[in-house]
């Protein structure tokens, strides 16, 4: 069975596989504009649609990457704070312990 297709139902969707449209009635030369080659314009015009419909989700993505790097960074500087505190602390009280040895020594 040889069906040929419709505009809206076409044989085949792959552009590359349908036949080129030609003009119904002949036209003196020069008259009519060449035929456009819409080979890639279908796909690309689907990869930009799908691209500009994923930028809100990747500026969405990125943010979060910044923001949990702010956040890892501001964990670090935490964790680095805390640990000078507890050394300072822990400086103190050995320097406690040192005199209560050197007094106990002493007398």
């Amino acid at each position: 069975m040889n069906a040929t297709g419709t505009i809206d139902r076409p044989v085949t969707h792959d552009p590359q596989k349908q036949a080129p449209m030609t003009p119904s009635t002949p036209e003196p030369y020069g008259s009519a504009t060449p035929d456009a080659t819409t080979i890639g314009a279908n796909t690309s015009r689907q990869n930009r649609n799908r691209e500009m419909q994923l930028i809100p989700e990747a500026l969405a993505r990125a943010h979060m990457h910044d923001r949990r790097q702010e956040a890892d960074a501001g964990r670090q500087a935490a964790r680095l704070l805390a640990a000078r505190r507890m050394q300072r602390r822990a400086e103190r009280v050995s320097m406690r312990a040192r005199r209560a040895l050197a007094m106990a020594v002493m007398h």
